[in-house]
């Protein structure tokens, strides 16, 4: 038989479970409150703001132009703007590749900014204006001489100018920081002819659309040369070289073939 409990006896036990919840109530109306009064409170305070922002990656534009573009500043909310929103004001740039905002603990915001390469000047107007990897053209010119770069002298044509630099992007570093000047080389047969002009003293004659597929090899060209003397290194039509001296009045040297018979005597040797 099953034992009645008499609902006198449970009162008290319903009464302590009843104040348990109100305190749990209680307790946890008083945390919210705090909370609340807390997040007001920051709000409300200096350790709300920006405090100091930081822009990495600088190169071409400078820093302060970065920070009148974002529009942050110190004073301004931490939580007053979306980082995705400033992301997309600093990409309107041509210039910029990448753009990567982030607030850092606890008053500190961090710009990284990725920009184009620069890989030639074009000369105008007595200025030089930096060319990037991507076609464009920084506006911001200068006076100085480039030394940087290469420069580019009577290239004209948006679409020329874009095939040039986009071979250019693709050549090794190396190449790239030994060519010096560039200029049109064209005439009716062949538009896309170009001279470069050679830190090391060599004048390189080859064609844009096959320029940096050949040009890369211009250290093993030039490693071919008898006593090294100074010269012109043709590569619109396989790869040849003239002395200065005689460039009009000596048969040119086929490089390739100067490099494939190099190649039978270290054969030989080996065997």
């Amino acid at each position: 038989m099953e034992k009645v409990i008499d609902i006198e006896d449970r009162i008290p036990t319903l009464k302590k479970r009843r104040k348990k919840r109100t305190n749990r109530k209680f307790i946890v109306l008083i945390l919210l409150f705090f909370i609340v009064l807390a997040v007001l409170l920051y709000f409300q305070s200096p350790y709300s703001k920006i405090n100091n922002v930081t822009v990495n990656g600088a190169l071409l534009a400078e820093e302060q132009y970065y920070l009148k573009a974002s529009t942050l500043a110190t004073g301004k909310s931490m939580w007053g703007f979306k980082s995705d929103d400033v992301e997309k004001l600093l990409l309107k740039d041509k210039w910029v590749k990448e753009a990567h905002v982030k607030r850092n603990w606890l008053q500190g915001v961090t710009i990284e900014i990725e920009e184009w390469k620069k890989v030639a000047y074009l000369a105008g107007d007595g200025t030089y204006y930096p060319l990037l990897e991507n076609g464009k053209r920084f506006e911001q010119a200068g006076d100085d001489i480039p030394i940087d770069a290469p420069v580019f002298i009577g290239i004209t044509g948006e679409k020329t100018i874009k095939k040039l630099v986009k071979q250019l992007a693709q050549l090794n570093p190396e190449v790239l920081a030994l060519i010096s000047q560039v200029n049109t080389n064209s005439n009716e047969t062949n538009p896309n002819a170009i001279r470069l002009y050679m830190n090391d003293g060599y004048e390189v004659r080859a064609v844009i659309q096959t320029l940096a597929e050949k040009l890369n090899h211009y250290p093993s060209l030039v490693a071919q040369i008898p006593n090294l003397e100074k010269g012109v290194i043709d590569l619109e039509v396989g790869s040849y070289y003239r002395p200065f001296n005689n460039e009009y009045n000596q048969a040119s040297i086929d490089l390739d073939q100067e490099a494939a018979n190099q190649e039978v005597k270290n054969d030989e040797q080996k065997e």
